[in-house]
Order: C-alpha cells, then structure tokens, then sequence
C-alpha cells in the first residue's frame, strides 16, 4: 500500500481528533436496553439507541428469532431469485406490506440497501429525482446512483419544493423523495402538503420512514398514518433494525408494478443474501406486538414529551418535535464531544454529533428515548445533563 496514503491518513485523524470530529467506538459488553454495560465495566443508562419501542433485548422477540431458526434455518447462502426465498419472507412481505398499507412489499438486507437499490431501476435521464436536503445519506447515495437530473429543495420548505416541480416540468417521470422523520433533528416531514403537490404536478413520492415505523402514528404504522395520507405516498422504505426489534433488515413497500420492477433490477436485492430467518421471524413477532398493544407506543410518546420540557424548563436549547429524538443543541462540536463524555463518566450514555453527520456549527447532543425507559432513569439523565451543562457553562 502507498506509505504516502497511510501518512495522509494518519494526519487525517490526528485534525480530526484536534477538530473533535473523531468518531470513536464504544464498546459495549451487555444487550442493547436503557441500561448497558461498556468495556470499561461501568453500567449506564442508555439514551441513544434506535430501540423506539424497547424490543431489542425483548424475550419475546428473541424467543421468536430462535424458532424461526429451529424452523428456517439460520441463513439461504443465497440471493433470493436463485435458492433463497422461503415462504417466511414471502408472507413477511404481505404482512409489512398490510401493515404499511400498501400494494406489495420487497424485503431487503437493510434499509440502506432498499434506499441504495431503489432509483436506478426505476428513474433515467429522462427523469428527475426532488429530495429534501436534509435526507438521511441512504437516500443521497441512492440518488447518485441513478441518472435522473436531480433537485434539491430546502428542507421542509413547501414553496422551494414546488420550484423544483415548476423547473423538472418536462421530466417524464419525477419523484419527491423525503425522510419521514429526520434523523438528527426529529422532525416530521409535510406529508400532507408534499402529497398534495406531488398530485398537482403528476409527481411520485418516495418516504423513508425508519425513524418513524413501529410508534408514530396512533397505530404505529408510521408518518403516513400521522399525516392522514395512508394510500398517498407511492413509495415507503423502512428498516426492522429500530422499533422492530433493532436487528437488521429493511423493506421497500409501495405501488405493485414498482415493487416487481425491483424484483427485476434492483441491485441489493438481486446480488445480496436474503434477509436471515430469525430477523424475518422476530419481525413478525414484533408487528403482532403492536397489533395487540398500544402501550408500548403510549410509553415511548410519554417519555420524549416529559424528557423534552423537563429539559427545556432546565433551560438547554430543545428543537421542538412530537418524534422520541430529542436533539440537545450545543452548535460547537469540541462542547458536544467533550459532553458526551463527561456524561458517560456521570453514568448517561449518549453521542455527540458532528460535521459531517450534521452541518458544520450544529453539533449537538442526540437523545433518543425508548418504552423501555422509565420516570426515574429520565429524571436521573436530566439531573445529570444540568450538572454538566452548569459546569461547562452552558446553562
């Protein structure tokens, strides 16, 4: 390997550890849950995970996965149009696709395969392709990977986003792609107005809704069902590594001829393994799940909304929302770091994003609040995130 690469590298990290821009692992040596122990021993509460509806390290979930091995195996060693397709995945697509309310559904490995795989087989160069700017990198990646003109619009902004309808008007096909809850900072996409455009002008729309399928919604069956524009969106991509149990997998669910059209050329799904057994069957335990109970929907809602103004009344900058990502916002991304970790040491695990996760000048503090967490543990990580705020002069 070049000796001068490696020395770019290694001067790379060294600015970006002096930038506090480095990214470092923890290690952890427990499940997944609200509380986990690191490498170092220490056992904190956990309050930056995707474990929405706090199903990761559920019995009944796990329970699940392991008779779905007993049953199906542990893997295909395969692609699905070659040796790999049980009837599992067959009636789990029909199950998410029910669930979502949609025509069909095609299971992935993950939801970034579903995003990567998604618009090349179905946009060219007669087409154009309008997405938030906000998007989840997925859905970025997806987009240049397919030869449709692109378009971004400002995030959120309903009339930049009709710009971009007026200016693609001789594309032949054009498709609004949007997450339905943005990952950093929480907030809901404008389904109904994005909708309403997307019909004005004769355009699809694309919606991701990992951070939303599973508790948003009075269903849970995500930002659609919240916006009242269930059979509206053409379109849905969603993970089962969140509220589903947080394993992996991924799902494109959506118009029945789009759906085939990925069977037929969608990258990921023809040249990548079929989804395991055991994530297909601790999926459909988890849906069932929210079939027969909605309490652990109420709980996670409860949760964000208490940690949110009881934050907000410490006096930290909250960005407003209705989702269970909370983002602290500190905008200097050494003071998000260097909290983070003195959280950690307080017994508060939490992460400190940076450029290039979010613009430059928007670091923040990411708090994600889980139906697993309970009054004592949120009272416990505010008490401390006051300590430490006072302490670092930023309350």
């Amino acid at each position: 390997m070049s000796r001068k690469m490696l020395t770019d590298f290694s001067k790379t990290f060294g600015e970006l550890r002096q930038q506090g821009l480095y990214k470092s692992e923890r290690i952890l040596t427990s499940p997944q849950g609200p509380e986990i122990t690191t490498k170092a021993g220490e056992t904190v509460l956990n309050f930056c995970a995707n474990n929405y509806l706090g199903l990761s390290n559920s019995r009944d979930i796990i329970q699940a996965a392991q008779d779905s091995m007993d049953a199906w195996g542990y893997g295909l060693s395969s692609v699905r149009f070659i040796c790999g397709t049980q009837a599992l995945h067959k009636e789990l697509e029909a199950e998410v696709s029910a669930f979502l309310g949609t025509e069909d559904a095609i299971l992935y490995a993950a939801c970034f395969d579903a995003n990567a795989g998604l618009f090349e087989p179905l946009l060219g160069e007669a087409d154009a392709l309008i997405s938030d700017e906000l998007n989840h990198a997925s859905i970025i990646d997806g987009v240049r990977l397919c030869k449709a003109k692109r378009f971004r619009y400002s995030h959120s902004d309903m009339a930049d986003l009709e710009r971009c309808l007026k200016e693609s008007a001789d594309a032949r096909y054009r498709v609004i792609a949007t997450d339905g809850v943005f990952s950093m900072d929480g907030d809901i996409a404008k389904l109904s107005n994005i909708t309403t455009l997307a019909a004005r002008y004769d355009a699809l729309v694309m919606v991701d809704d990992s951070h939303a399928t599973g508790y948003i919604g009075n269903t849970g069956r995500g930002t659609p069902e919240y916006h009242g524009v269930t059979g509206r969106i053409d379109i849905i991509t969603t993970t089962f590594g969140k509220a589903l149990g947080g394993a992996s997998g991924g799902v494109t669910a959506g118009r029945k001829e789009i759906i085939e059209m990925l069977r037929q050329r969608s990258r990921p799904y023809l040249f990548s393994n079929t989804l395991p057994p055991a994530v297909a069957g601790a999926t459909f335990k988890a849906l069932a799940m929210l079939k027969t109970s909605g309490t652990l929907i109420q709980s996670v809602k409860d949760n964000a909304k208490y940690f949110r103004k009881m934050m907000t009344d410490a006096g930290f900058d909250i960005k407003p929302g209705d989702t269970a990502i909370v983002p602290v916002m500190l905008y200097d991304e050494t003071k998000a770091v260097a909290m983070a970790d003195r959280l950690l040491k307080e017994g508060v695990y939490v992460i400190g994003f940076c450029y290039p996760v979010v613009p430059k000048g928007r670091a923040r503090i990411r708090v994600q609040l889980s139906a697993a967490h309970k009054k004592e543990n949120i009272d416990f990580a505010v008490s401390k995130f006051v300590k430490t705020g006072r302490e670092m002069g930023i309350i």
